[in-house]
This record gives structure tokens, sequence and C-alpha cells, in this order.
């Protein structure tokens, strides 16, 4: 065990559990929590300023419309950070996505102590993943989970809109892009999660946890 304590920031907006869980690494002696934050841009800035090793992170944050987003920024602002992603969700599509953009574990919130730990203090550069959740063979996965799993950037913004209730206009003026290429956008996204309607494919980016739906709004049925 090496002498320089793993740096950690704990990220989660439930501030009980977040307490609780700094109080149970602060008791650690290899272990020093250096943040703990409550939304998705204070852990992107607090990884950037304060530099740690290992970044534990819920996926159900204040502005964490896209935990893919947020984890890609992290890495971006803090190249090498180990994450590991605490969460109740434990949708196997939402799992193989984190972890294709490199969490190095996914915990559910009801594994052990042993499991938390044993995920923090996993050598890096070993290659090795925590997982503690069940995932089932890839094989045997359902196709729309599979394809999900690769859904872009850009297709989870549009996505995002498109459940806001925007036209396809108003989703081009927001990202600054054509009509055309937002409905290109919208048919590989419609490929992907096998949708048939734009409804359809927000439910279903909304149950995998590619999006978090914003309000109730009737979607338009065309751009």
């Amino acid at each position: 065990m090496s002498d320089t304590p793993t740096r950690i920031l704990v990220a989660d907006d439930h501030t009980l559990l977040r307490e609780a869980m700094v109080e149970l690494l602060q008791s650690e002696p290899d272990i020093e929590v250096v943040a703990e934050v409550g939304d998705a841009r204070a852990a992107v800035r607090a990884a950037a300023e304060l530099r740690p090793d290992v970044a534990l992170i819920d996926v159900q944050m204040p502005y964490n419309e896209d935990p893919g987003a947020t984890v890609r920024r992290l890495l971006e602002r803090r190249p090498g950070l180990r994450i590991i992603v605490l969460s109740m969700d434990d949708h196997p599509a939402l799992v193989r996505r984190l972890l294709a953009l490199g969490v190095r574990g996914y915990l559910h919130k009801s594994a052990s102590r042993q499991s938390l730990l044993a995920a923090i203090r996993e050598r890096p550069g070993s290659g090795r993943t925590v997982v503690t959740v069940s995932m089932p063979p890839l094989a045997a996965a359902e196709g729309a989970d599979r394809r999900a799993a690769v859904i872009s950037e850009r297709e989870t913004e549009v996505l995002t809109l498109v459940a806001e209730a925007l036209s396809n206009r108003q989703i081009g003026a927001r990202l600054g892009i054509t009509e055309g290429t937002v409905k290109r956008h919208l048919r590989k996204i419609f490929d992907k999660l096998d949708a048939v309607s734009r409804l359809d494919a927000v439910n279903k980016a909304a149950a995998l946890q590619l999006i978090r739906p914003h309000s109730k709004h009737s979607l338009p049925m065309a751009g």
C-alpha cells in the first residue's frame, strides 16, 4: 500500500448519504477526501482544480442531464481520473455505456463497504473494473440496449431538446445546425433505439437514463 493517500472527490446530491460516505472514507488511513459536492458542474470544477485520483459520482444529480457527457467532461478536465459510479440505477445499457466511456467501476448503492473500498483501492492501470450490478452477457442483451450504448453526444443533445418539445427548426437554431442535420440525427437515434416516433424515442432514452425528461409537454409529431 502506498504511503500517499488516495485523493477522493465525492459527488452526490443527497446530503445525508454524501456526508455518511465522506465519514466512512475519512476513517480509512490511506484515503483523503479532497472535496464533496452536490451537482455535476461542481464535480467537474473540483476535478479540474483539486486533481483527485478518484471521483465517486452519482449519475442522477443536478446539471447531469446526460451521465455520459459528465463522464467525458470529468476525463477531459482531469485526464487519468478513475471514476466510480454509485447509483440506484442498474440498467445494463447504462452500465455498459459508462464503462465504454472509461468509468472504472459501477456500484449499486446497496453495495457493501468492502466493495466500495476495493474499487477505490484497485491499482491504477490494472485494466480491471468493479461492477456490483447484474450484467447479462452482451450477446444476450436486447438489440436496442446495445445500439443505445453508442449514442453520440450530439444525438443526446438533440434528443434532450426533443424532450423539451422543440421542433426540428428550433433544435437546429439552438444547436447551430441545419434542420436537415437535425433530421439526420433523429433518423440515427430512431434506429439505435428502435423508436417509431419522437415520443417513443424520448421514452426509451429516459428509461435507459440516456437523457433525463424535463417535463410532461406534449411532444410535436413533426418538425
